[in-house]
């Protein structure tokens, strides 16, 4: 079991880095516009704003990797930790992004159903 909700969480992660690179780096770009429903001018005056954004994409999934590689350290405490407070914290912004912009549901919901198949599969493990 501990098996598939790292598996798992490792997909909310790589979720998360995909957006962070959307974000800080191809923010003004064609596939970004694509992603985020952006025009041209409304992506460079923001540009600033992704691009800090997608460092907390970013820090999300470090949280779930740090934890996984100090679960596999063996110390499963701290570990666990690590993993469970990334995927909530996943959870937790999908939360947000739906609640601030009911239009945004998608794209809330492939933030944080991993995260939270993830940490249910990750709590039943413990």
């Amino acid at each position: 079991m501990l098996a598939a909700a790292l598996a798992v969480t490792a997909v909310a992660a790589l979720v998360h880095v995909y957006v962070f690179v959307l974000e800080s780096f191809l923010w003004t770009s064609p596939r970004a516009a694509r992603v985020f429903g952006l025009d041209g001018p409304t992506a460079r005056t923001t540009a600033p704003l992704a691009f800090n954004q997608g460092f907390y994409n970013l820090f999300l999934a470090l949280e779930i990797a740090a934890g996984t590689v100090v679960l596999a350290a063996g110390h499963r405490a701290v570990g666990a930790t690590l993993v469970l407070v990334g995927a909530f914290s996943m959870i937790g912004a999908g939360l947000v992004l739906v609640a601030s912009d009911r239009s945004k549901t998608r794209p809330a919901l492939v933030q944080a159903v991993p995260a939270l198949l993830g940490a249910v599969l990750f709590l039943i493990a413990l």
